[in-house]
């Protein structure tokens, strides 16, 4: 009897310390680096926006796929995801993600909101996490311009068939509309939020989540400077209610560095400096970008490296001077002879894959995820169509032409390269 207080005490001891000492499976960032379990942690990871729906039982549900993939994602190595959380607005619109989470304000579709529980149950089973964005800025998952088309009544202009410019121009709308993010934010609310419908656990207490991410590609699509207050404010009130909800898990914007903001480094500090803002990301588009053309993409390689290294060094001079850790999360590189044939070759993209790996191996990136990983998937058509496998190509992409299949060479340059 004399002992039960003591041990009482001792429990009670145990309790607080659990309670209030960091989860060291949680990510942390310690003197501009990550820290996981302690150690010191950089990664190389991909991009796999579509993995919750096929951990749905509806419609592009595929349990089966799912699990061949994340198993061979695991073998390789490979153990940080990329993932979109969800498609905003109605099903059926034309080069974008299909079927849709959030198919009206604050209604979802409730069969993939347990895909994405499942997701989360997958990963952990695996001890791999993921980093889940918001939003978008471009319309293959609805976002600025859905947000701002319930919000307006004004219908979202299609790239593919109106022109990137004018939906570029329609975009800007959204930094300055107060309702179209407000209705962002009770999204934030929902998702962020919410609990685990099969484990029971809050998303907040889920080491399968690596990070929350405000949205992919986030731009401002101006040098207005109200248009510009607004984007940031917006920025920075999606980061404040993120922490609020969950202040376990990390918070990067999903901004592209320079390249998504108008080329003006003001701005790029702007963006990395909002409070809660835990790490900076960059991406990177050789092609897109023009620093390669399609018809020469190995005599332009050299180009493309120089450039590469230049931006990576750029954005990490302004990390170390934030004290963030600096992620290439999104780079991509075309199949040789611009072909999106899963015969077409992939030499180039095996050259630029090994250089940009190598960054990460030297300390210079903490973290890099390519886009994307199509695995197992094999595309019925150059456009993606309902019924299509899902692959590293979003639907307004040619499939095939960035993504990497499982057997394509560029799967040993990228096991040659794995550092965790």
């Amino acid at each position: 009897m004399i002992n039960r207080p003591w041990k009482l005490a001792l429990a009670a001891f145990l309790c607080v310390t659990a309670c209030t000492s960091p989860r060291t499976d949680f990510v942390r960032v310690e003197d501009g680096h990550f820290v996981r379990h302690g150690q010191p942690y950089r990664y190389i990871g991909t991009n796999f926006w579509y993995g919750p729906i096929l951990a749905s039982e509806g419609r592009g549900g595929d349990y089966d796929r799912l699990v061949r993939e994340l198993d061979a994602l695991k073998a390789l190595g490979i153990e940080n995801l990329r993932v979109l959380v969800g498609g905003d607005g109605p099903d059926g619109i034309f080069s974008r993600v299909d079927p849709s989470l959030q198919t009206a304000p604050g209604v979802y579709n409730d069969t993939l909101l347990v895909g994405l529980d499942r997701f989360l149950v997958e990963l952990g089973k695996r001890d791999m996490q993921a980093v889940l964005f918001l939003n978008n800025s471009w319309e293959w998952s609805g976002g600025y311009g859905q947000y701002l088309e319930w919000a307006t009544g004004e219908p979202t202009l299609i790239p593919l068939i109106d022109g990137y410019w004018p939906f570029m121009q329609q975009m800007r709308g959204f930094q300055t509309n107060a309702d179209a993010q407000e209705l962002f934010y009770n999204h934030v609310r929902a998702i962020v939020g919410r609990t685990n419908s099969l484990t029971g656990k809050p998303y907040k207490d889920d080491p399968a989540i690596f990070a929350w991410q405000i949205g992919n590609e986030p731009r401002c699509f101006s040098d207005d400077p109200a248009i510009r207050d607004g984007f940031i404010g917006w920025l920075t009130e999606s980061a404040r209610l993120i922490k609020e909800l969950d202040p376990n898990h990390l918070v990067s914007t999903g901004n592209e560095g320079l390249m998504g903001c108008e080329e003006d480094a003001a701005l790029v500090e702007r963006v990395n400096a909002i409070p809660g803002i835990d790490y900076m990301t960059i991406h990177i588009w050789p092609y897109n970008w023009s620093w390669v053309r399609a018809d020469h993409l190995e005599e332009d390689m050299d180009t493309a490296l120089e450039k590469t290294d230049a931006y990576v060094a750029g954005h990490a001079d302004l990390a170390r001077r934030l004290g963030l850790p600096l992620v290439l999360e999104e780079f991509g590189f075309p199949r040789d002879g611009f072909s999106d044939s899963r015969a077409a070759t992939t030499k180039c993209r095996d050259r630029y894959y090994a250089h940009v790996f190598g960054l990460v191996r030297d300390g210079q990136l903490d973290g890099a995820n390519f886009w994307g990983w199509s695995g197992f998937a094999r595309p019925a058509h150059a456009q993606w169509e309902r019924g299509d496998d899902y692959t590293g190509d979003p639907a307004q992409e040619a499939q095939g032409l960035n993504g990497v299949y499982d057997d394509d060479t560029t799967v040993e340059i990228i096991q040659h390269n794995i550092i965790n």
